[in-house]
């Protein structure tokens, strides 16, 4: 019989074992289209924690009363609601932010990840659980995004949210997309090396 995960690691294994970026490889165009500043891609990966946490937690809620034949246009539906929130609420207080990268916060609404974690998590287990795996999907979309702009931002222009870090001669590829792909490459190899060194390839969660 296989034991039920508890809270804490259904938690982890959205930031670690299940990575959006590093472990699943999904929703890669607009993290690499963001990450050029740091703060581009905490602005998009707040918003996706937000979203993604908030649509688990709906679906859960909710999840008895959805009709199976329906799902996809009600999965669809209120995803496009708390996008539309997020959406509003980014034009009103960060317009800077908003301006570079509203395109990307409207098109959370088509993000696998969140739709396949309303899916095959959320519309299938209580509350609780279900707001703990969005979460962690979301803080673990957030830390690859705040990871590669780091990177990015600071070998790409010498800077860090905006403020000179570094002198010397930039690595201008490094704001490029080929820069954002080679990024996310090297990285996803150092964390999937971390894995199977120090936790058997099961992730962090799946750690004894």
């Amino acid at each position: 019989m296989i034991k039920p995960k508890s809270n804490r690691e259904i938690f982890l294994n959205g930031i670690f074992g299940e990575n959006t970026i590093f472990r699943m490889a999904i929703s890669l165009c607009p993290a690499i289209a963001v990450t050029n500043a740091l703060k581009n891609g905490v602005a998009l990966g707040v918003s996706v924690v937000f979203v993604q946490t908030m649509v688990n937690l709906t679906v859960s809620a909710i999840r008895k009363f959805i009709h199976p034949k329906i799902r996809i246009p009600i999965f669809m539906l209120i995803i496009a609601g708390y996008v539309t929130i997020i959406d509003m609420v980014m034009a009103t207080y960060a317009r800077a932010v908003y301006k570079e990268i509203g395109l990307y916060i409207q098109i959370i609404v088509a993000f696998a990840s969140i739709f396949a974690r309303a899916e095959v998590f959320a519309s299938k287990n209580r509350v609780v659980p279900a707001f703990m795996d969005g979460l962690g999907m979301g803080i673990g979309f957030l830390f690859a995004m705040i990871v590669i702009s780091f990177f990015r931002e600071l070998l790409g222009k010498g800077e860090l949210w905006g403020f000179s870090i570094a002198g010397g001669k930039p690595l201008l590829i490094m704001i490029l997309p080929a820069g954002g792909f080679l990024t996310v490459g090297i990285l996803m190899a150092f964390f999937n090396w971390i894995d199977i060194r120090f936790f058997g390839g099961k992730g962090a969660s799946g750690a004894a």
